[in-house]
């Protein structure tokens, strides 16, 4: 049976730089103390939104432990290990483990073209070293590999394995994944469409704008769950126009734009992402903050 405590909303947390370009642990802890106190279900940790792959493994360590730190024993933790290295996912996963996290979570590995049997080799290498829950991380639009309805069952079928996080427009194959493994959970990935995924049948969301709106998303969930469908999709086009907003300029950097116009020192995205101009953050906080 599903655990209770994994549905919901969690997000995908960003990573603060300071000056020198290091982690700022004591921002990243104020952020997830912030959305704690929001009532998020839990936090998605050192996944894409993270930029994880532009941080080192020691540097993606030090996140895990940063939240761990920061976020108490209300929410679930999961850490995004994930690695074109499997040796590198392991001792990721290892250490989540040492850390108390519930779940950890991986994207397939990229770059390389793998076959489907070297990717299932990968999520088992890292399912066998670590007692804990694999969440599977179905990002075809950045990774390259979409695991269909045909290849999910490889994993779902295994009680190892807890469950998706579809980020795809691919609806169709959410509610496959739902229908063919009731008991597993699915999250939904692209915020823009959290509505389109709650009538899928995902049981939460993992979102990157989650990290100064998560109430937003936590409100249309409530509200879907109890039929108000007019009213969840009044509060999902306003988190659209935002959205919208963030697009124009840079997700990620806008984001942090906005967190710093909240009063989080994120510093910038890390290279080569763009910084943002004084423009860009100007006309970008104009759109968001009065709809925060």
């Amino acid at each position: 049976m599903i655990d209770e405590k994994f549905q919901g909303i969690f997000p995908a947390l960003l990573t603060p730089f300071d000056q020198n370009d290091r982690i700022n642990t004591k921002v990243l802890g104020e952020i997830t103390a912030y959305n704690v106190k929001k009532g998020v279900d839990g936090f998605y940790v050192g996944g894409s939104t993270a930029e994880a792959f532009l941080l080192t493994e020691a540097e993606r360590l030090q996140v895990l432990e940063a939240v761990r730190n920061a976020s108490g024993d209300s929410v679930r933790l999961i850490a995004h290990v994930g690695c074109i290295s499997t040796a590198q996912a392991i001792r990721l996963a290892k250490r989540a483990r040492e850390l108390g996290y519930d779940a950890i979570s991986a994207v397939a590995p990229f770059y390389y073209k793998f076959s489907f049997a070297e990717i299932k080799q990968y999520y088992f290498d890292i399912a066998s070293a670590v007692d804990l829950p694999v969440l599977i991380y179905n990002f075809p639009a950045f990774s390259g590999v979409s695991l269909t309805v045909e290849n999910i069952g490889e994993f779902l079928s295994d009680d190892r394995f807890m469950g998706v996080k579809h980020t795809s427009s691919d609806y169709f194959a959410m509610q496959q994944f739902k229908a063919l493994y009731p008991d597993k959970l699915v999250y939904n990935g692209y915020d823009e469409m959290f509505m389109a995924g709650l009538a899928m049948g995902a049981d939460g969301a993992i979102g990157s704008t989650f990290n100064f709106m998560a109430e937003k998303f936590i409100r249309i969930r409530q509200l879907f769950l109890e039929n108000k469908l007019d009213e969840a999709k009044a509060v999902q086009q306003d988190a659209n126009t935002i959205i919208r907003a963030l697009c124009k300029v840079g997700v990620m950097q806008g984001e942090k734009a906005v967190l710093d116009a909240l009063g989080f020192d994120m510093g910038p995205a890390r290279a080569p992402f763009a910084p943002l101009t004084a423009e860009q953050k100007k006309e970008l906080c104009a759109t968001v903050l009065p709809l925060l």
